[in-house]
C-alpha cells in the first residue's frame, strides 16, 4: 500500500513516517520496478507500535532499541516510567515554588530573583531538574530565524514570478530579463547563507556563551 493509505489507517503524519523511517524504526519493502515504498499489513502495525510508545514519551532511540531487539519491551517501558516519575517529582516542586511565589503577593519589582535561584540550585543538588532557559530560548530564537527567512525567500520567489508575469505579457531584451531575475535570486542565496550561519551561532556560540550564566 502507498503512504497516503498508511497515514489514513495509522493517524500518522507522511512526515512523521518519513521521519520515523530515517530514525530506523520503520523499514518498509521498495518496489524493485519503480523504487517507490511499498507498505504492508506488518509495516502498519509496527507503526501503530511506534505511536503508542511515542504517545507515552518514549524516545525514539530507545524504541530503536526495542525494534532492533537491544532492549526488551519491559525493560523500555520500565526505564521510561522511571524517567515520568521523575518528571512528575520535578513538576510538584515547581508547582510547590509557584504556588509560594503566588502567595507572597510579590510584585515583579520587589521579587528577589537570585534568593529563589539559589534556592532552587540547591534542589538542582539533590536532583531536581528544572527547564533549561539557555536550550528552550535558543529554540525559539532557531524558530524565529527560520521563520523570517521563509517569509523573505517567499517574497523574492512571488517577485521572480511577477517578473516573469511581466515578460510574458511584455517580453524584455534577455540580458535585461536575466538581470531582473538574479537580483532575487542572489538576494534568496544571501539569506540562504545568512540563515545557515545563524543556525550555527544558536547552535554553537550562543548556546555556548549563555551557559556561563
Amino acid at each position: 500500500m502507498k503512504i497516503h493509505q498508511v497515514e489514513e489507517l495509522v493517524g500518522v503524519t507522511k512526515k512523521n513516517i518519513r521521519f520515523y523511517e530515517e530514525q530506523g524504526l520503520l523499514r518498509p519493502e521498495r518496489n524493485p520496478e519503480n523504487g517507490y515504498r511499498e507498505y504492508t499489513l506488518r509495516d502498519v502495525e509496527q507503526l501503530r507500535r511506534v505511536k503508542l510508545l511515542r504517545k507515552l514519551d518514549v524516545p525514539c532511540e530507545q524504541i530503536r532499541r526495542v525494534t532492533a531487539g537491544e532492549l526488551s519491551l519491559a525493560a523500555c517501558l520500565r526505564a521510561q516510567r522511571q524517567t515520568l516519575e521523575k518528571r512528575g517529582s520535578d513538576l510538584v516542586r515547581m508547582e510547590e515554588l509557584c504556588t509560594e511565589l503566588a502567595d507572597s503577593d510579590m510584585t515583579l519589582d520587589a521579587l528577589k530573583a537570585e534568593d529563589w535561584l539559589d534556592r532552587m540550585r540547591e534542589l538542582d543538588k539533590g536532583g531536581v531538574e528544572f527547564v533549561d532557559a539557555n536550550k528552550s530560548d535558543v529554540k525559539k530564537r532557531r524558530w524565529g530565524a527560520v521563520v523570517s527567512a521563509a517569509v523573505f525567500i517567499l517574497l523574492m520567489i512571488g517577485l521572480i514570478g511577477l517578473i516573469l508575469w511581466g515578460n510574458h505579457a511584455e517580453p524584455l531584451p534577455t540580458p535585461v530579463l536575466v538581470f531582473l531575475l538574479l537580483i532575487p535570486l542572489v538576494i534568496i542565496a544571501g539569506v540562504g547563507l545568512a540563515l545557515i550561519q545563524r543556525m550555527k551561532e544558536l547552535k554553537g556560540g550562543e548556546l555556548d556563551e549563555a551557559g556561563h550564566y
